[in-house]
């Protein structure tokens, strides 16, 4: 059933599906995962580890935001890759861009511009994940 791979998240008021990604400091993307929203974040990123592992000795560190903190935190240093938490000063106000998440919020907003991306418009999320590949493929095709 296509609905299964779909769900409601309560915090962000995002119904449907999020996507993690796992990108370079060029914006690059390496991998990219699909789930139902109503999973936590941290959880439903696991299986990017073993993409990441993949990489080997290239991968020195993954940055990620509180939401990753917990769980997914502790698996990469399992595999002796270090994972630092990005979050904004404790005594900023409003919005503050954090260096190093940039990249991939980055990496999301040109995306933004595929509308079978924006729209959600796939029934299966292996189909979702392959067409940030391809949108991921035609912006790095256009910079040569």
């Amino acid at each position: 059933m296509i609905w299964a791979y779909r769900g409601l998240d309560a915090h962000k008021k995002v119904n449907g599906r999020k996507r993690q990604l796992l990108v370079d400091t060029g914006g690059r993307l390496w991998a990219a995962h699909v789930h139902a929203a109503n999973q936590a974040d941290g959880q439903a990123a696991l299986p990017l580890v073993s993409d990441l592992l993949w990489y080997g000795d290239r991968v020195e560190k993954v940055v990620g935001d509180r939401a990753y903190a917990g769980i997914f935190a502790k698996e990469p240093d399992r595999w002796g890759i270090g994972f630092e938490g990005a979050s904004r000063p404790e005594s900023a106000l409003g919005l503050v861009p954090v260096a190093q998440r940039w990249v991939v919020e980055r990496s999301i907003a040109w995306t933004g511009f595929f509308r079978r991306i924006v729209k959600d418009y796939e029934y299966t999320v292996s189909s979702s994940a392959n067409w940030l590949y391809l949108a991921n493929i035609q912006i790095m095709l256009q910079r040569i």
